[in-house]
């Protein structure tokens, strides 16, 4: 596909379409074209935990995961088999991803994180055939393998001790050759391309299934949202175990010609450490969550010479406007919002062609028919609030989910009136601009009025005692529902009733007065699920506990 220049949104919309070949492979008919056509092009630069730097090009990813297809269609994996992936973000996790699309096995991306207990519901609920994992999850794959029947084939990545029937990554690929032809019945088009588990604030985990025509939605991302070219160096931050490294770290970003830059830290990020990455390394894009930002901009930014980076972008979470205007004063560089979901590519975002506005995510994506619709079914007019909904009559739009696997009742109930709704909540202005609210369970109601979570939020950590806060509503026999926010204190600060009322008295300058919390709760970490994302309604559960 190749990238065209609009001049505005209004033309992007029109202009714009997503082009979709016959029998689409991404592994086939990008990483291997490009291998054939520029063999040496730099695909990846990447950066081990031990600081050691590597370029590979796509001629390395063409013949590695061909070299791994052949071993794991001699181990007995084929296609529509399921494969779970739990690596970090070392080289093997693309490799891997690769040579599922070539056999036409499906990927199940998955995190580091996951315990006995997750590893052993995941493969059962998806009929897991193979696990490809780090040689320090290993142990827990096989606490769990005695309770999975369906798996079959066990691959460990890394240097640690092979246990009794497990494959080392590195000997299947030494052993195999690099060819892999195109097979006959190739997995293309409408066939399964991966499998995600959705991570949830409630519930157990869903699956998420794509396509192998979702790549294609990503040249959205890739090419528009992330402004990436042939040459440029592109680094997003997320771990490899959700659908955020698709987004970020592969499809789009390969098909707009650009450069991956994957840094391989293990644990919690530091952001001096990712500010000296940035420097030293040259990225010329980058991709984090608004909280990445919101940490860096506690460091000293003027020791560190961003002068390379061109265009920034967040999404996951939302984006405080004081985050926004710290960061482009530090840099110069806006941050354009973006808005998905697992079960989608890029929904709403701000592009390089729109102005921001800090907080709003932006408008819609050309091919994505996105209405904000009520309770009643009726859609909203500019400032009036509802839940985003994606049109899928007559058709759905390129990178949206075929549905929750093995439960349809669940698809079902996400699909209304010829829309799939999305369970969030936002309002659009007079521009066209979507500003997110919540979850459609998060809004707060009190004493007649609706408040979002997100404004009390924004408002909090622009103390500077705050780091983190997460707002729910508790039970209020004269208001209905009163505030609460539960408040992660940044170093330095301490519990009192004086910083209770400081930070009372903030919220109510920083936004409306009524939107307050008239109940501060101090703790040392929020409940967040494994990709990050705030447990709210955990704490809601607690709250109606101690709040009867």
């Amino acid at each position: 596909m190749q990238k065209m220049n609009f001049s505005s949104y209004s033309e992007f919309c029109e202009k714009y379409k997503v082009e979709v070949p016959d029998n689409f492979n991404f592994a086939f008919d990008v990483v291997d074209k490009f291998a054939a056509k520029t063999p040496k092009r730099s695909a990846m630069i990447h950066i081990d935990p031990d600081g050691v730097r590597a370029e590979k090009d796509f001629e390395f990813f063409s013949k590695e995961s061909a070299r791994l297809a052949n071993g794991l269609t001699k181990a007995g994996i084929s296609k529509g088999d399921r494969v779970m992936i739990i690596l970090y973000r070392r080289i093997d996790w693309w490799i891997s991803m690769l040579a599922c699309h070539k056999v036409g096995a499906v990927p199940v991306p998955s995190p580091n994180l996951l315990t006995v207990k997750d590893i052993e519901f995941r493969v059962n609920f998806a009929k897991i055939k193979c696990i490809i994992t780090e040689d320090s999850v290993a142990d827990r794959v096989e606490a769990a393998k005695a309770k999975c029947p369906s798996l079959k084939v066990l691959v460990q990545a890394g240097h640690g001790k092979l246990a009794e029937g497990w494959l080392d990554m590195d000997s299947l690929r030494a052993e195999s050759s690099d060819d892999f032809p195109r097979p006959a019945d190739c997995a293309c088009g409408d066939d399964p391309l991966l499998i995600f588990f959705s991570s949830g604030t409630t519930g157990l985990p869903k699956m998420v299934e794509h396509t192998h025509n979702y790549p294609l939605g990503h040249f959205t991302t890739g090419a528009y949202w992330h402004d990436l070219g042939p040459g440029n160096i592109h680094l997003t931050l997320a771990d490899t175990g959700w659908g955020k490294a698709v987004w970020g770290k592969f499809y789009g970003q390969w098909m707009a010609g650009a450069v991956v830059f994957t840094w391989d830290f293990r644990g919690k990020f530091d952001p001096a450490e990712l500010l000296h990455v940035i420097a030293e390394q040259k990225i010329t894009s980058f991709c984090a969550p608004p909280t990445v930002y919101r940490f860096m901009i506690r460091e000293d930014l003027t020791k560190y010479d961003l002068s390379s980076l061109t265009h920034c972008t967040t999404a996951g979470e939302l984006l405080n406007a004081s985050v926004f205007e710290a960061w482009k004063e530090a840099t110069g560089l806006p941050l354009y919002e973006g808005y998905g979901q697992t079960e989608s590519t890029l929904q709403i975002a701000t592009f390089p062609h729109m102005v921001p506005k800090p907080g709003s995510i932006g408008k819609p994506c050309p091919g994505w028919d996105i209405a904000l619709i009520d309770t009643e079914g009726n859609k909203c007019a500019a400032g009036e609030e509802g839940q985003i909904c994606v049109r899928i009559d007559p058709a759905k739009p390129i990178g949206l989910f075929t549905g929750y696997l093995d439960e349809p009742e669940k698809t079902a109930s996400a699909i209304v009136d010829g829309y799939y709704q999305t369970g969030d909540k936002a309002w659009m202005d007079e521009d066209g601009y979507f500003w997110f609210l919540g979850r459609t369970d998060d809004l707060i109601k009190s004493s007649g009025y609706r408040i979002g979570p997100f404004e009390v939020e924004s408002a909090l950590i622009t103390h500077p005692a705050v780091i983190e806060s997460a707002v729910t509503g508790i039970p209020d026999p004269v208001r209905g529902q009163a505030v609460k926010a539960t408040v992660v204190l940044a170093e330095g600060f301490t519990v009192s009733d004086e910083l209770t009322k400081e930070l009372q008295n903030h919220v109510k300058k920083v936004t409306a007065p009524y939107k307050y919390p008239r109940v501060i709760d101090y703790v040392t970490e929020l409940p967040k699920t494994i990709s990050g994302k705030i447990k709210r309604a955990e704490i809601r559960a607690k709250d109606e506990e101690n709040y009867k």
